[in-house]
């Protein structure tokens, strides 16, 4: 398949600034829905967890929504919430295997990319039963995301943001989403003529997106990452940019001041600082590391 990184490493700066911006959870409000609605009922019917539903989907979303590691890949996702799963009493008590996923795990330490097209690859290549059932677990998810998830619009300000930065920033999609859905979801909401790309999982890490797009072609005080998890900040930083959060459960209000205070603040040269680290612990607050029943000694 064509190297769909190209497209990043080819981008040419129009503007003096440079932003990258998650889409799910983000520029969107389709964590919920993706994670609570599709992802979660897969995992439980794929991996056999009818028995313990509800420790599946209160580690499920812990892992995806409500922790540090909200907004990871899905591949990783899946082997967190199968550890964290095998490790609680209540999955014990009740005798359910929890399998591991050994093949999945040693393919995410050797591959970027972590999308369906290269784990397809790999499973034609290996022929592996393991991978090939993680696959049709990928590929089960992204069907039931076609069909459940649209008519979820931008959360409000972002149109607004995006209309305000055109004129002075090259802005791209930074998201671990497939392709496919970023690019229907963006489309269908006019907002895809801001971004001159809009780079998926398909792309490779966050990070990749950010260095291909913008590394050694931008003063780094003038690149900034929006996202709403601490992956986002991450991705960002690996890079000496700038990050403005979104903060979980208050996005509207995050949303308000980028458009109001904090991208005058990033296009004037005063967001490093004080200001963005005064933001920063309030995305930081808004998401545990530990999980609430490890908290109370139930393990």
């Amino acid at each position: 398949m064509p190297d769909p990184q190209q497209e990043l490493r080819e981008l040419e700066p129009e503007h003096e600034f440079f932003i990258g911006i998650d889409s799910d959870g983000c520029a969107f409000d389709t964590m919920e829905i993706k994670h609570k609605e599709c992802f979660c009922p897969q995992t439980i019917r794929h991996y056999h967890l009818q028995a313990v539903s509800k420790y599946a989907r209160e580690t499920w979303d812990f892992v995806n929504l409500y922790s540090k590691t909200r907004g990871c890949n899905r591949f990783l996702a899946i082997l967190r919430v199968l550890d964290l799963l095998r490790t609680r009493k209540e999955v014990l008590a009740r005798g359910v295997e929890v399998g591991d996923l050994p093949e999945l795990r040693r393919w995410t330490k050797e591959e970027t990319r972590l999308g369906n097209p290269a784990l397809k690859e790999k499973v034609e290549e290996s022929g592996d039963p393991e991978l090939t059932s993680v696959l049709a677990w990928s590929e089960d998810i992204n069907a039931m995301i076609a069909e459940w998830v649209h008519d979820v619009p931008p959360f409000p300000l972002v149109r607004e943001s995006l209309e305000k930065a055109y004129d002075r920033a090259d802005m791209i999609v930074v998201s671990q989403t497939p392709y496919e859905a970023l690019a229907r979801e963006w489309e269908e909401h006019r907002i895809e003529v801001y971004v001159r790309a809009i780079a998926g999982q398909e792309y490779g890490k966050k990070s990749e997106h950010i260095e291909l797009a913008a590394g050694g072609k931008y003063d780094p005080e003038k690149m900034l990452m929006i996202g709403d998890a601490m992956g986002d900040h991450k991705a960002g930083k690996a890079n000496n940019a700038l990050f403005y959060p979104i903060v979980p459960g208050h996005e509207e209000e995050s949303w308000r001041r980028f458009h109001e205070e904090a991208l005058e603040k990033f296009f004037g040269g005063t967001y490093k600082g004080g200001y963005e680290a005064e933001l920063m612990k309030e995305l930081d607050k808004s998401l545990p590391e530990e999980p609430p029943w490890q908290k109370s000694g139930v393990r």
